[in-house]
């Protein structure tokens, strides 16, 4: 079976996921090519994929004009037309039995010639949702401006123009119309979902008559496990009750605001450390969080993890967040808002689940996982066994042969 695997890009927990799920297929005998830009309309990302088996969409320049048209007149998808034609007449030369789609914003790929292509050929296609944008008129998520116009149509769209997608004209209705005509019809697509929540609003939307099946995403166990360190003695924290948080674009939805009020309401012998700020995050917070960057590696990733007392994840909007796996896998429990995914990913023996929204709660929980220890180390590492990405990904191996038979 010959299986094309399209992304935005190769970088980023989605390249990452694409690149993972074409290697575990080339193991098991299943030949997995994928597909990607280098560019998101305004700069090159420093991939270090060498595979032979992908192939680079597009260039900066046409990348570019789609992100200036698409966001200046708010159409995303009805760019990129010559480098969209390209793309087919590759799979149509190397004979493709399978597409699986991953996300398909991200100003590379005109999406009516891409579908009207599948349809033609009647090929079958697997679809993994990362977000809901593929569902709404604009937005990948809509937790925070609390709407549900998705289901009927969207109109008055309350997401902010900045926002990513940018879109600085509300075209929310015709690009919900557009997107309903593109993604329906096509006779053999099934959806996945990495979380049960995210699976629930498929069939809420235009996309309900197609399948849904849940595969969530998994890690690499080898890397994040609890691992030797001289993190406290490096940043004087020995004796303190170290509460994490980790996130790659801290704002209001991965919930900065709930650290700076955390910071002022936990007591002097707790120490809050986040990772993955940046010169903009670091103006924002208090002289008593200790803000880290970028780790060098995955490596020194796990080793913070593993000096963790406890990983607090008060994200407002998500889907299945990679951070809760990668501390349990290092034997620290998660307290994390009813938000998306997350609560999906803890049972009783590695964390709490609280509220969404509510700091105090949140509060609560640290001060709970900090002084009474209700969740052991070998607990949290014992259920992160299940995020095994080998045995994640390969269900979607299983699932491409369903369609060889």
């Amino acid at each position: 079976m010959n299986v094309f695997e399209i992304n935005s890009w190769d970088v980023g927990s989605t390249g990452k996921i694409m690149l993972q799920i074409s290697a575990r297929g080339f193991e098991k005998g299943v030949p997995v090519q994928t597909v990607s830009s280098k560019w998101n309309g305004r700069k090159q990302f420093k991939s270090q994929n060498n595979n032979p088996r992908h192939y680079y969409l597009g260039s900066f320049l046409s990348s570019a004009v789609h992100y200036i048209l698409g966001s200046k007149l708010g159409l995303l998808g009805f760019f990129s037309l010559l480098n969209t034609v390209k793309l087919c007449c590759l799979m149509k030369k190397k004979r493709v039995e399978l597409i699986h789609l991953h996300n398909l914003h991200g100003f590379y790929i005109n999406l009516p010639i891409l579908f009207r292509f599948i349809k033609k050929y009647n090929i079958p296609v697997i679809w993994t949702l990362h977000d809901c944008w593929s569902f709404t008129g604009r937005c990948p998520y809509f937790d925070l401006t609390n709407c549900d116009m998705w289901k009927t149509g969207c109109h008055d769209c309350p997401y902010p123009k900045k926002n990513y997608p940018p879109s600085y004209i509300d075209t929310s209705r015709i690009m919900w119309k557009c997107k309903r005509k593109w993604f329906s019809g096509v006779r053999n697509m099934t959806v996945v979902t990495p979380s049960q929540w995210l699976g629930n609003l498929v069939k809420q939307s235009f996309l309900r008559d197609y399948p849904v099946k849940v595969i969530n995403n998994g890690i690499d166990l080898t890397v994040f496990k609890p691992t030797e360190n001289d993190f406290r003695d490096r940043f004087g924290l020995v004796g303190k009750k170290l509460v994490l948080g980790v996130a790659f674009g801290w704002g209001k939805r991965k919930g900065i605001d709930v650290f700076v009020e955390l910071s002022k309401r936990l007591p002097s012998n707790y120490q809050i450390v986040l990772v993955g700020t940046d010169e903009n995050v670091e103006k924002i917070l208090p002289a008593n969080i200790i803000s880290i960057r970028r780790t060098q590696n995955q490596k020194e990733l796990a080793e913070i993890y593993t000096a963790a007392d406890v990983f607090a994840n008060p994200t407002r909007e998500e889907n299945y967040p990679t951070v809760n796996m990668e501390s349990l896998a290092c034997g620290t429990p998660v307290v994390t808002f009813k938000t998306g995914g997350s609560p999906e990913m803890l049972d009783e023996t590695c964390g709490t689940v609280v509220p969404y929204d509510d700091v105090e709660a949140m509060e609560i929980e640290i001060r709970r996982v900090c002084e009474e220890n209700p969740f052991s180390k070998e607990a949290c590492i014992a259920h992160s066994k299940k995020f095994d990405m080998n045995a994640r990904f390969q269900e979607y191996v299983d699932l491409y042969r369903t369609f060889a038979l």
